[in-house]
């Protein structure tokens, strides 16, 4: 099935996510940075998430912010590149209900993720 979200298609070591990290980013957001390796990767598209507490104090917020990033990527899965992604929050959400806060995410996650698949 396309569209589901294996434990193949997630970072899991540190060393993944430095990769990723030193590599060049691949989209900006007004709440996110996407960042990938520089060198051409093979394989299916996985994805790493950095959701720093400085950012969203409440574990409940970090938790959503992730649950609903996971959701948005692999429904977009088999549309994006080969090669690791790293979406990592670099700025505090404004404060709203958590629904919104979903909401907001899941936008700028979709227009992100399409930006990377058109590339």
């Amino acid at each position: 099935m396309p569209s589901d979200f294996p434990s193949a298609a997630r970072l899991h070591r540190p060393s993944e996510y430095a990769a990723a990290l030193k590599g060049r980013r691949i989209a900006r957001g007004a709440l996110f940075i996407v960042s990938g390796p520089r060198d051409a990767a093979s394989g299916p598209a996985r994805l790493g998430l950095v959701v720093p507490k400085r950012h969203a104090p409440l574990a409940v917020t970090r938790n959503a912010i992730k649950r609903v990033l996971r959701e948005a990527f692999r429904l977009q899965r088999s549309r994006l590149p080969a090669g690791d992604l790293v979406f990592r929050l670099v700025a505090r959400p404004d404060p709203a209900s958590l629904t919104q806060l979903k909401r907001q995410v899941r936008a700028e996650a979709d227009r992100l993720l399409g930006k990377i698949a058109r590339c």
